[in-house]
């Protein structure tokens, strides 16, 4: 999802007061972000001429920024200048969101922290469900006393980043990652469902893991649907012995797992009804 393959016509980016097409430079060598990681940003989609959750999504910006000490703008000023994005494409064009806050300079030191800001909107198609395969990985997710795991914050993707190219060594697309104590947290960049005997089990937030505002809704509808959902301490073996596996997160919303370390598996039913599901609620329904 490097911003790099996208022309100047398929992004916009609202900067210092303007709209801007393209990756324009936002910072430079003594701007706090660029070299002691003081960064946060969130994604929300634009897609089929919905935008589901914009306004959670928003809201988890304006918290994270809160969280690193950053003055953020406000959730409703963050949807706005969002929506006005989402107006310099053609209508239904699949959108990535992503509003990012950062340190300019005083990151470290007493006193206020002059904050910057970007919204980027910009062309991103939606991935197909055909599904992704996983390993464990060696790297783990850390606690909040060792990284700010109350933010969604650039610094913790640099973890992400070994963890997938581990597994891609193996052969793998992603990985997934357990937290200090030898439990699972979550995969690299979205949050891991599993399903055994007609249930669907997931990681409760513990403070390694993003509570992700895709997680939270897919958890919502199913108990609605009638679907038995624990949100527990899991282990790597039941994550191994599930019935299937999937993900969810913002930029692909719910993703099967066809394959997790020698095991191959099928899109089971309780995906296709949370991708159902999540579907009819994006849409109204």
């Amino acid at each position: 999802m490097a911003i790099s393959q996208y022309d100047n016509s398929k992004c916009w980016t609202y900067f210092e007061g303007e709209w801007r097409q393209g990756n324009p430079a936002l910072m430079g060598p003594w701007s706090d972000a660029s070299w002691l990681g003081s960064a946060i940003f969130d994604g929300g989609r634009a897609f089929e001429d919905v935008t589901p959750d914009l306004d959670m999504h928003c809201q988890r910006c304006e918290r994270s920024a809160l969280a690193f000490g950053l003055t953020p703008l406000k959730a409703g000023a963050i949807e706005e200048l969002i929506r006005d994005g989402i107006g310099k494409f053609a209508k239904n064009t699949p959108l990535y969101l992503r509003p990012m806050f950062w340190a300019e300079t005083n990151f470290l030191d007493p006193g206020p922290v002059e904050t910057r800001y970007a919204i980027s909107v910009y062309e991103s198609a939606m991935p197909a469900p055909k599904g992704f395969s996983a390993a464990l990985s060696s790297f783990r997710r850390p606690s909040y006393e060792y990284a700010p795991t109350d933010a969604k914050a650039a610094c913790h993707y640099a973890n992400s980043g070994r963890a997938v190219r581990e597994a891609q060594k193996r052969g793998f697309d992603n990985a997934v990652l357990l937290d200090p104590v030898g439990k699972v947290s979550e995969f690299t960049t979205s949050n891991l469902f599993y399903a055994k005997d007609g249930a669907v089990h997931t990681p409760i937030p513990n403070g390694t893991l993003l509570n992700g505002i895709t997680r939270q809704r897919v958890i919502k509808l199913l108990r609605k649907a009638g679907i038995e959902v624990f949100e527990r301490v899991v282990s790597w073996p039941e994550v191994l012995a599930a019935d299937e596996v999937f993900s969810t997160g913002n930029y692909g919303k719910v993703i099967p797992v066809t394959r997790l370390e020698t095991r191959d598996l099928q899109p089971g039913p309780l995906f296709k009804k949370a991708r159902e599901l999540y579907w009819e609620f994006a849409h109204g329904g």
